[in-house]
This record gives C-alpha cells, structure tokens and sequence, in this order.
C-alpha cells in the first residue's frame, strides 16, 4: 500500500464532491451491524460509502469481500489517492489513518501508538471539513468512545448523525458515548437506516437547492417568535442563513418541506424548542484549537504580559461562548505551564471568566470531565500533568479548575466583564449579523485594560475597528488592544428583549446621538466618582471584582498574595466582615451593620457603614456576595474632663481580653490548618504516586482492550471464512460422493490427505488413516509401482493413466494426476479409481465372439 509520505506523483485534481458521503464507524461487534446496514443500500443510491472499522494492523483485512457478498454495489479496499465516486463501498486498509482531500483518499501512517488509535473520528472529521452539509456519520458497535467526536464535528458542519440503538449492539461503548455527548440526531436499527438517510439527504437537497425559497416567511418569524417566548433568548441577529439552515435540518429529519409544517410541531412539542435552541447554539469546540495561537500565547504574548509586572500581578480573562470549557481549560493550562518557570511562580495569578447561553454546556465545563478522544488533542505530558483518569474519563486537576469561574450568560444582552487582560471569543462571530458584530468589537475594547490581548477565530476579524485593535502577527487573530480616545466610552445597553413593533419614526439624529453620549459619560462618572466602594465574592470570601476606593477599609495582607476578603480587611472589620457575609448567606435580604471603627495605615480611626447581599440575579452572579463600604463620621467623644464611667472601663478590657482570646485561638487554629494542609499535600503526594500507578494500568488496560477489538474482529472475519470452508467442503464431499468414483488425495510425501467412501473397496481405509502414508494400507491392487508412478508424477507434472486387476478379478482404470493449489504450487497427487471391469468382460466376449467367427470362417473354406 502506497502512503501519503511516500507519494511523490502528482495527481490530477478532482472537482469538488457534489454527492453525500456516509461514513460507517465501528468495532467490536460491528461486522454484523455493517453487513445489515449495506443489504439495504440501493444499488443507484447516489451516495459513496465509506466503512472505518478498527482492524488488526499485523494482518490483511478480509473485510471488503466479507461485505462484497452483502451487497451488489462494489466493495473495494481503499488505495491512496483513490478517486471518490458515489454508488461504490470503500474500506479503510488496516495500519492507516484515513482522510479526505480534495475528492480524493489519503492514507498515512498511523501517528498514535497501537491501542491509543481512532480512526473513526479522524476521518469523520476530516469529512466533515470536507463536505460540511453533504456528510452523514453513522456509529454502531464497539469499545470505547471513538466516533464521538466526529460525530461532533459532523453535526457542527451541518450533517446528519446516526448510531445504532445500544441495546442491539454486542458492544454499545461507542454508541452510548455518542448518545451521552448528544451528537446524534437519530437512534435505530442498522437496517433501517438506509431509508432515512436517503429520506433526509433528499429532503435536505431540495429545501437547499437554488430554485427553492423558504415558504412560510410569517411562520419563520413564528418559530423565532417562540425560540424567544420558551428560551428567553432571542435570536434576531443571527444570520438568517445560519438560523435557516438549522430550521431546514431540523424539518429534514422529520421529513417537513415547509416550515407552515415545523412551525405547529414546535408549539406542540416544546421538547423540540429545547432540541432546536441547542442546534442553533452550535457549542462545538477542543483543547488547543490552532496550535499555532497558543505556542505564541505561550512563546511570546504570555511571557510578555508578565514581563511588564515584574512585582507580579492578578490577571483577569473572559472567554465568551466558552461551550463545554475546552478553550477555557486551555487557557489555563497554558498560563500555568508559562508561570512555572518564574520564581516564584505564586506572585502570578489568573482568573478567567468562562460563559455561554447554554446551562447544559456550562454544567458540562464546571464538571471538567472529559473523554479519552481527547488525547488526540493534548499532548500526553500535558494529560499526566494537568488531569486525572477516573472511570474511564479524564478529569480536569483542581490547580486547574479553580483557576475558572463557569457562568451562564447572553453576551448581547447581559453586562460584560470588564479590567480584562484576555478576552477569547473564537467561532462565535461568524454567526452573528453585521450589526451585532458592530456592537460587540468595541464592547470587547472597553472590558480590556490598556494593552490587552484579543484573541478570535480563524474566520473572524475586527472589522472597521482596526483603529482599537492591532494584530500581534500575521499568522493568528491575536490582537492587542489600542488606546483610542476618540472612541473610548462604556457601550451602550444591549437589550434582553427584542420588540415585534414597527421602529420609531425618524427623529434629529444628531440630538438622539448627543443625549446617548451624555447619558453613557454622566453614567460613567456616577460609577467611578460617586458609587460607594466595594467588592464582589464567591461564598469563600474571594475577591472577585472590585469597585471604588477600598483602600482605606482592605490592604494586601503580608507574605503569599491572598486576595480573600477575611485576610485583607483592616483592623475592625475581620470579625464583623465574616459574620456579615454569613448573614447575608443565610438571608434573602441585604443585611447592614453600621458604626464601625476602622484604623487605616496611618492609624487613624473612620467611621464605616457594612452592607452585603447575596446576589441571585442574573444569572451570571448567583451564589456570589456584594459588599459595600461606605464611610460616616465617628461618633462624637465624651466630653473632656468627664470622668470614665467603670463599668465601661471593664467591659472594655473583657472585651480586649476576649478579642485577645479569640485570636490565639485563631492562631491555634491556623497553626491547625497548616498542619493538616502539610498532611494533606503528603496525602495528595501519595495519591498522585497511586493515580501515576492506576494511569499506568489503565493504559495497559486500553491496549488490551484495543487489541481484544482486534481479535474479535478478525476472529468474526475468520468465523465467517470457517463458514465459508465449511459449505464448500460440504458441496465438494457431496460432488466427490456424486460421482461414485474411488478417489485417494495423496500429499507431496504421499500421505493420505483425503478418500471418497467407493476408495474403501480398493484400499482398506478407515478415517484414522487420514495422513498415514498409503504404501502402510492393505489393498488388493496388482500394482506394485503405484508409489513411484506417483511420485514420478510429483516430479514431471505429466499425469499417469494405467489399467489395473485387482486380486478379486476386478479392473480399474488408475489415473494419477498433480495436485495443484490455488497458488499453483504442486502438493500432491490426485489418484482416481474408475471401474471398467464391465468394459473389461466385454472385450474379452467381443474377442471370444471375433475368434470363434474367424474359425467358423475358416472352416468352410476347406469344404469341398
């Protein structure tokens, strides 16, 4: 087999593939599934197919010509550089990865190690790329969760998804895994599938196709109409082709052809909203999406950002649209890997904001759970370092983990986060209008502080706003933000509900223009100049965002950077902020706590009014804390000359002497902490030596696995051969059998190889004379050079023909031929036994009848 790396001709190029392609992934189990699945293909389906099987790489796969007898369309084995062409079955050769360019198969060696490959997603993937809307992937059995993926990509790239019901599968692994990732629009049985695949590839043709416009315009708005009314998210500034197309594959499947059809199912079947919001969210994402952006994140833009704070610093990231938190673990992983080359490395940290629409892919991230398939992504030091295997899934590290704060949040309507460093919105933009684009660039300027980094999408680009934003390089859409005035300003509010209504009449532009801009400065000014200092805290104490100047009532506590509330308060509030905030915990309502003396640096009192809330709206802050602080005057002091009253003088000193009390017991406790923390890091040492020992025996546990796939695939392969040998050799003992003619099979070494039952009246054979050489069996031939006849035979290749008397009287015509094998080597002979003792008795009668008429003959002749 020819390989990609070795091809050095040209090939001529193929035009673009117009026709579906559907992609068979399987494994264990699967030989079954594929051949139900192909009996059922039309033979002028107008589809190619393509079957991707896990095979054993040491041994030549039997699999076309084990599904050439399932189906009349022809079954070949994929060659590199073959030419794809619809109403044919291709399958993937074993020990090669499979891709698709240009219209063409590309066969490369396999990268990965043995047990660690998946193929499946590979060429799923790369089908997806290459024929987006016209790729259909299919799954059916097997281990592990290979297809997934691609599936995913598939179905991102606008094409169909199938697998097999898991319960009909021998192996429903890889199934399931698909089914659970929810990347599969329809379950059923294999041999089903074929009709619905062609149902829906030629629904999906014609409602795509150039004659055909959307019929039902008042209907479209109606399902927009009820997206907005059962998500409360509106979807108005999409691209109308993007939300179209997800309208037309949703109908495609319930085989609808107009939208006054789909419109009336969707407010029947509010299931199918939840299902449709989740087609338009298009959540596909990976770890390390274009290797080329994060080695210069890693390389140049991350190592220069820590430069410019060379006393260190807490970075802030956003990453909107952040899906399941691919990205955002990515992000993290990455800072980390760049900070642990400082020392020390703990005077850097990052917090990163990661946010999308959908609560089920924001459930999904904060688990930071993942599958295997992810190895294909990340490289294995990375897998060691940053995750742990538990039940066959990697889960992201807590070093990690806490590094991110998942959130649910509608970009174009809810506030954005804002004393940004990073901001990554990748693939989000590609599907929003002109307007909204328009609207979110320059929001993206304002949320990121002065040089901050932008980081978008292969496809995605600022726009107009080149004067915000320039490029870090020429090869990735890494950008750094740009200090212009001119524009400066806070966004204007982004509405959460869009109105049905007419737009307002035209009005003087110029004063809406100039009351928008006054508005959006005064409010500006009211927020940083006016409102009351404070911060925001997640439920530990952690400081979150700030607001205003804290400084007189927070101070950096000493050693290690902490930005927790309880170690940076000031003297006077540490023991009133804790039992503030877990009031507020505790409580649905704001709760305040005033007249409270504060000393700041220089050791002067103020007076400080508390107040804190826990936050429940939006979405976005719910569980969080805000605390404000707002400064009063001191209460004034007692008269001087006054003399103190003793009780008071008591209380004081109780009171002294019980914060005193409270504090070494704070110290004990502290000293407590740091000892269970040390036997914990020890604790955690020892699990990571354990969890380094499990990783290492389930790695061996995968291998086995993969190469147990492999023994039964080829173990079915062999089994359907073994059938096969067997009706053969049944028709062949029934013809043998037919004929009535002894027949003997002699080996090269003329050892008895095989016998038909009429041979046991010339030899005496009996079925333990299988390999026994024949010169051992009793025969009543008169025939002693049998043996050198034969192998005279062996030598010469010229058969041998003699007429032979048995012992008995009886005749036999003997002919001794080459035994040839269907790789023409000669292995034996084939000795034949054909009675002729009738035609033996006969010629002797003729010759009795001949002589006695010549004698008669001769007799009248001497009469007189």
């Amino acid at each position: 087999m020819t390989r990609s790396k070795h091809s050095t001709l040209s090939v001529p190029e193929v035009a673009a593939i117009v026709f579906p392609v559907v992609a068979i992934g399987a494994s264990a189990g699967g030989l079954d599934p594929i051949v139900a699945f192909l009996a059922n293909v039309p033979q002028e389906s107008g589809i190619a197919y393509v079957v991707v099987q896990h095979l054993d790489p040491t041994q030549k796969a039997m699999l076309p010509e084990l599904l050439q007898r399932a189906t009349s369309i022809p079954v070949a084995e994929i060659t590199h550089q073959a030419e794809l062409r619809p109403n044919h079955i291709y399958v993937i050769p074993s020990n090669a990865d499979l891709s698709l360019s240009r219209g063409r198969f590309v066969l490369s060696e396999p990268v990965q190690l043995r047990g660690h490959r998946l193929p499946i997603n590979t060429f799923f993937e790369s089908l997806a790329s290459e024929l987006g809307e016209l790729a259909v992937g299919v799954i059916f059995s097997g281990m592990g969760s290979d297809g997934t993926r691609g599936l995913q990509a598939i179905k991102h790239a606008g094409g169909l998804t199938l697998a097999q019901y898991p319960d009909t599968a021998k192996f429903d692994m890889m199934p399931q895994s698909a089914i659970a990732a929810e990347v599969v629009d329809l379950i059923d049985l294999p041999e089903k599938m074929p009709e619905k695949i062609i149902n829906y590839l030629f629904r999906s043709s014609f409602l795509s196709s150039p004659g055909h416009e959307p019929s039902g315009r008042n209907s479209l708005q109606d399902i927009v109409g009820l997206l907005t009314e059962h998500t409360g998210n509106s979807f108005t500034d999409y691209k109308i082709n993007t939300v179209l197309r997800r309208i037309e594959r949703r109908m495609s499947l319930y085989q609808m052809t107009s939208m006054d059809e789909y419109a009336p199912y969707l407010r029947a079947n509010p299931t199918e909203i939840d299902l449709l919001f989740k087609e338009l969210l298009i959540g596909v994402t990976s770890f390390f999406r274009d290797q080329k952006v994060w080695e210069y994140l890693k390389m140049v833009a991350l190592p220069q950002m820590l430069a410019a704070h060379p006393d260190g610093r807490a970075f802030k990231a956003w990453i909107p649209a952040c899906s399941t938190g691919e990205e955002a673990y990515s992000l993290a992983m990455v800072f980390h890997e760049v900070v642990a080359d400082i020392n020390p490395p703990s005077k850097y940290s990052l917090q990163i904001f990661a946010t999308d629409l959908s609560a089920d892919a924001i459930d999904r991230a904060r688990q930071g759970r993942f599958p295997q398939t992810i190895r294909s992504d990340v490289s294995a030091e990375r897998i060691e370092r940053f995750f742990v295997l538990e039940k066959n899934d990697y889960f992201v590290k807590k070093e990690i983990r806490n590094m991110i704060i998942f959130a649910q949040q509608n970009i174009i309507s809810d506030p954005p986060f804002t004393k940004l460093d990073i901001l990554c919105c990748r693939n989000l933009l590609i599907y929003l209008n002109a307007k909204l684009q328009q609207r979110l660039i320059p929001l993206f300027h304002y949320a990121l502080n002065r040089d901050g980094i932008l980081l978008l999408g292969s496809a995605d680009t600022p726009g107009h706003f080149s004067d915000l934003f320039s490029p870090l390089t020429t090869s990735t859409r890494l950008y750094r933000r740009l200090d212009n005035l001119a524009r400066q300003r806070l966004p204007t509010y982004f509405p959460t509900k869009v109105s049905a209504a007419s737009p307002p009449a035209p009005s003087d532009t110029r004063e809406v223009s100039m009351t928008g801009k006054i508005q959006a400065h005064v409010e500006q000014l009211l927020l940083q100049k006016y409102s009351p200092a404070a911060a925001l805290l997640n439920q530990e104490g952690d400081i979150l965002y700030i607001n205003g100047r804290t400084g007189a009532f927070l101070e950096p506590a000493a050693g290690k950077a902490n930005w927790n509330i309880h170690a940076m308060a000031r003297e006077g509030l540490r023991y009133e902020l804790a039992d503030l905030i877990k009031q507020a915990l505790q409580s649905e309502s704001m709760v305040r706590l005033k007249g409270l003396v504060v000393k700041d640096h220089l050791g002067q009192s103020l007076g400080v009014d508390l107040s804190a809330e826990a936050l429940s709206q939006p979405e976005s802050l719910r569980g969080m804390v805000f605390v404000t602080f707002s400064s009063v005057p001191l209460v004034a002091e007692a008269r001087r000359g006054r003399s103190p009253n003793p009780k008071v003088l008591e209380l004081e000193q109780q009171l002294v002497q019980a914060r005193n009390e409270i504090q070494a017991v704070r110290d004990e406790m502290q000293t407590s902490r740091e000892e269970l923390k040390s036997a914990n890091e020890e604790l955690q040492s020892t699990n990571e030596e354990l969890q380094s020992t499990n990783e290492e025996l389930t790695t061996s546990k995968e291998e086995m696995q993969s190469l147990n796939e492999e023994l039964y695939t080829v173990n079915a392969e062999l089994q359907s051969k073994v059938d096969d040998l067997s009706l053969v050799n049944s028709d062949m003992k029934n013809l043998l059998n037919s004929t009535d003619i002894a027949t003997i099979f002699l080996d090269s070494a003329l050892r008895i190889r095989r016998f038909t039952a009429p041979a046991t009246q010339i030899y005496k054979l009996i079925q333990t004379d299988l390999r026994r050489p024949l010169s051992d069996i009793v025969n009543d031939l008169d025939y002693p050079g049998l043996e050198a006849d034969a192998l005279e035979v062996i030598r010469s290749l010229v058969f041998c023909e003699r007429q032979v008397q048995t012992k008995t009287g009886r005749w036999y015509n003997v002919r001794i031929m080459p035994y040839r094998t269907i790789e023409n080597v000669i292995d034996g002979v084939v000795v034949t036994f054909i009675n002729i003792t009738e035609s033996k008795l006969l010629e002797a009668q003729l010759r009795q009848i001949q002589s006695g008429g010549a004698a008669a003959g001769n007799g009248g002749a001497s009469v007189p």
